[in-house]
């Protein structure tokens, strides 16, 4: 006996809702959100595998709602009147959905002036008439009245059938006479009216009575009950009305037959771009496993790149491809390089269209840097090759674009041999701008995220474990080979990052914050900063010896030596030994032993805790910079020259590494005796130029607060002014202490303080520092507005943005873990002001080189440390130099209040700041 054909009939209306509540907020690089419709299609994919383990074969449809108005509301003009609009959140991913059901090659039908209900119960009909087993797959309690012989209901989410057995359990009648039931009971939901004081089970008890509703009506006399049946007799209209608006139409006249809905196989070149497109990874390598044709289908971009790499080993095979490359007017590039400064390895790869790529090998003894890979010298004394003179007019070329992945290494590089690479575009940054805080942007997980493929790990190559781009005891073709195919993905980022730009309207930031300032970075990392070697000895002998006093001490303290640097021995000496309060083991069994546990033990007067602080704070800083220091220092220039991070931050910061010269401390004197190694160059000068309290004069113009930006504009100490309006003291005379605390809940404030972090700063009780943070609020009640308003915007889209327009995502904004959503709710607190004050100084880097240029001064930009630029500066330039620098800083963005530059100068970094 054949096997019956069945139908399922998907309410779609019901999927969306379910699958919106489903999973977590979602949303696409572009801020769109997909939380419905990853879960629509997850459901999709669910039953899809069921109806394949049943045989496969079948009939399928998705049905939706069209609009609001139907026939009921004809009937009946408050029928669903109260219902609340859809989130706002939904609300774009309805087009989504039903794009998501064609892209899986299925129906999807909806049709004007009816609900999805009422299509359902038509094709239930039409299909059960046939000879089909329909099964309606929802939950809706509305679509039981359609349960029959040959009708049946599935729960999507429990994966459970609904019978006549469920139904009877729930309305207390068999699916028939489920409709009069409704009636009778109504559904404020839908705004049906039913009978007043009816619910469902004396509804059920009324029915199973008189068998119907209309006997029901007819025989009210019969009804003992007074109010119930004066209630029946006042809305029998009422209930023959909702009777009228919950009974589901069958004869709908459908647009689609049948034959139609006949379920097939999804087309790859459909659903494999709406996958991607969605950024729905998991899916995508779901349906490749499950579909063995849309791996063969995928789209060319998925597809393993062809190896069309060609070794360059003769002068007229290199003016071929920098002919190609001049016609094209874009070459990607990738320079790798290893060794000391007397022998480099280079390899430079240039990427002509995808799939293509030519690369030059060379090396460089001394002066003499061989021709193409082949080992032959080139003239002695000569700083450049015949390759490298080759291809220097066409890496300058402003008619050829030059496209690469940090490609700061690569301009750096090259400038050391007289190259200065331009004009440029970076793929890495690119990235960063579009999905700064969501995605990282390394150039294996960005090929891989947006190409479907990536280079191998460097260290399969190269045979080390070094994130930079480098090469190390391979031979110099494998390394280059590396190198033309990490051109060759980057040379296909672009297209997609660029449309991308375009698309989300995120070009200016790019172009006006990240883009221009390569050059820039890759000069000042270039020029690197003296440092005095002497200074970082006879520092790191100083601190050697207060170390080992303090140790002494702290030995003394807890009665016996012990490991210092060991968080178990030191938690068992503070809470197990000196049974100090506040110990709290972690999921080790050691107590926790970090810097705000000892802060909070230190504050309470215990010794040893504020000693072990004082240790842990010197032996970091000649572990990290007065040891460290010495041995980074090149010894050709005598400086240490760090490499800038543009995408780290999700805010923008640039970070520095290798060594960070962004951590030194500024606020202990033992900081400040490490910027002291930092010094001029004969001649010169270091001349720091720092903004003030630029955050605080941010949050005044995009939080609109009247009280700040008055001070600011009066030029008036705005942490005495907030002492004086927060502790009610006049300024006049002002404890300084009593303005340090004003000074810590300003900042704190930024950062979203709590009351408990403030206490622990100030070292007072919690119940003080709330009084203290709610004072602060009543005396500027916009900012708690401009905080609300922020982290609502950031709930909405994902992200917050920037002054100029950057996006800093936050994806735990929508975190079920409330401790997660909490740290992001401060973060976007923070993040556009700390990002627009990082745009600002990006801003003046960009354009203090042209104006220095302009008034013939010969100043340099070495380091850049938050909201401070550090020069090096001839000793009779140095007042020039400050006016512009005070003039180019305070006008790179025209706020609500004055950007403020204090300038400082010296013969070392300690004494300029």
């Amino acid at each position: 006996m054949p096997a019956p054909r069945r139908i399922y009939l998907i309410d779609g209306s019901g999927y969306i809702f379910r699958a919106y509540y489903a999973l977590p907020p979602l949303t696409r690089r572009d801020g769109t959100p997909t939380g419905a419709v990853a879960g629509f299609c997850n459901m999709l994919v669910k039953l899809l595998d069921e109806i394949e383990a049943a045989g496969g074969t079948g009939h399928l449809a998705v049905i939706f709602d069209r609009g609001k108005h139907t026939f009921r509301n004809d009937i009946y003009p408050q029928y669903k009147a109260h219902r609340p609009d859809p989130p706002k959140d939904l609300v774009p991913q309805f087009a989504l959905i039903r794009e998501a059901t064609r892209a899986f090659n299925l129906p999807c039908i909806e049709q004007e002036e009816f609900e999805a209900d009422d299509l359902i119960a038509t094709y239930a009909r039409l299909a059960r008439d046939a000879g089909f087993e329909v099964i309606i797959v929802s939950s809706d309690k509305d679509l039981m009245q359609l349960i029959r012989d040959g009708v049946t209901m599935l729960d999507p989410i429990r994966a459970r059938p609904i019978t006549a057995k469920e139904v009877s359990e729930r309305f207390g009648v068999a699916p028939e006479k489920v409709v009069d039931v409704q009636a009778l009971a109504g559904d404020p939901t839908d705004n049906i009216p039913g009978v007043p004081g009816i619910g469902v089970r004396t509804a059920a008890e009324l029915i199973a009575t008189f068998g119907d509703l209309d006997s029901l009506l007819t025989h009210l006399d019969r009804i003992t009950q007074p109010k119930r049946r004066e209630a029946l007799l006042a809305h029998a209209e009422d209930a023959r009305l909702s009777r009228t608006l919950v009974r589901l139409r069958e004869d709908v006249p459908v647009m689609a037959d049948l034959e139609a809905l006949r379920l097939a196989e999804p087309d790859a070149a459909v659903l494999m771009p709406f996958l991607e497109k969605m950024e729905f990874a998991r899916l995508l390598h779901r349906f490749r496993e499950r579909f063995p044709t849309f791996g063969r289908a995928a789209p060319p971009a998925a597809a393993a790149p062809p190896a069309h790499y060609q070794t360059i080993t003769d002068t007229a095979a290199l003016a071929d491809v920098i002919a190609e490359a001049r016609t094209r007017g874009v070459v990607a590039i990738a320079v790798m390089a290893e060794g000391t400064l007397e022998a480099v390895a280079v390899g430079i790869a240039l990427a002509l269209a995808p799939g293509r790529a030519a690369y030059v090998a060379l090396r460089r003894h001394g002066d003499a840097m061989h021709e193409l890979g082949t080992g032959a010298p080139a003239a002695a004394g000569s700083a450049t090759d015949g390759a490298l003179a080759a291809l220097k007019p066409l890496l300058e070329d402003p008619a050829v674009l030059k496209v690469g992945h940090d490609i700061k290494a690569a301009v750096k590089l090259l400038a050391g041999v007289g190259i200065a690479v331009a004009p440029l575009d970076d793929v890495m940054l690119l990235s960063f701008i579009l999905d700064a805080g969501r995605e990282s942007h390394g150039v294996a997980e960005l090929c891989q995220r947006q190409l479907g493929v990536a280079p191998p790990p460097l260290k399969d190559v190269v045979g080390s474990g070094r994130s930079a781009v480098g090469f190390a005891a391979v031979p110099l073709a494998d390394a280059t080979r590396y190198a033309a195919q990490v051109a060759d993905l980057t040379g296909r980022l672009r297209g997609p990052l660029r449309q991308r730009l375009l698309v989300e309207h995120l070009v200016a930031a790019y172009e006006t914050l990240e883009r221009p300032l390569v050059p820039v970075l890759a000069a000042m990392e270039r020029a690197g900063i003296r440092v005095d070697p002497d200074i970082l000895r006879t520092l790191s002998q100083d601190f050697g010896a207060r170390i080992a006093g303090l140790e002494a001490e702290i030995h003394g303290l807890a009665g016996h030596a012990f490991n210092i640097g060991s968080p178990k021995q030191l938690g068992e000496v503070l809470f197990d030994e000196l049974r100090l309060e506040g110990g709290r083991r972690g999921k080790t069994g050691a107590y926790g032993t970090g810097a705000d546990v000892l802060e909070a033990l230190a504050a309470e007067g215990h010794a040893l805790p504020a000693r072990v602080l004082d240790w842990r704070q010197l032996t970091k800083l000649k572990s990290t910079y007065s040891d460290t220091l010495v041995n980074q220092i090149n010894p050709r220039t005598g400086r240490v020259h760090t490499t800038y991070d543009q995408a780290g931050a999700a805010t923008g910061r640039l970070a520095s590494n290798d060594p960070n010269l962004q951590n030194i401390p500024v606020r202990t004197e033992e900081g400040r005796k490490i910027r002291r190694a930092f010094v001029a160059g004969p001649g010169m000068v270091l001349l720091s130029a720092d903004y003030s309290q630029i955050e605080l004069r941010l949050l005044a113009h995009m939080a609109d607060i009247a009280g700040l930006k008055e001070a600011f504009a009066a030029g008036q100490d705005i942490h005495a002014l907030t002492a004086s309006q927060v502790f009610n003291v006049p300024v006049a005379g002002m404890d300084p202490a009593v303005r340090r605390s004003a000074k810590a809940i300003n900042f704190g404030i930024i950062y979203g303080i709590s009351p408990f972090g403030l206490a622990r700063q100030l070292g007072i009780e919690r119940k003080e520092a709330a009084t203290y943070i709610a004072a602060y609020f009543e005396r500027y009640p916009g900012i708690v507005d401009y905080m609300e308003r922020t982290k609502a915007l950031c709930r909405e889209h994902g992200y917050v943005r920037t002054l100029f327009g950057r996006r800093c995502h936050l994806p735990g904004i929508r975190d079920r873990n409330p401790a997660a959503r909490s740290f992001a709710e401060r973060a976007s607190i923070n993040a556009p002001l700390q990002g627009s004050a990082a745009d600002i100084i990006k801003r003046a880097m960009i354009r203090v080189p042209g104006a220095l240029a302009d008034k013939r001064l010969n100043g340099q930009m070495l380091l850049q440390v938050h909201d401070e630029l550090i020069l090096e500066v001839p000793e009779g330039e140095v007042e020039a130099t400050a006016r512009v620098l005070r003039s180019v800083m305070a006008g790179v963005a025209h706020l609500s209040v004055p950007l403020v530059v204090d300038v400082g100068t010296g013969a070392n970094w300690g004494e300029a700041h």
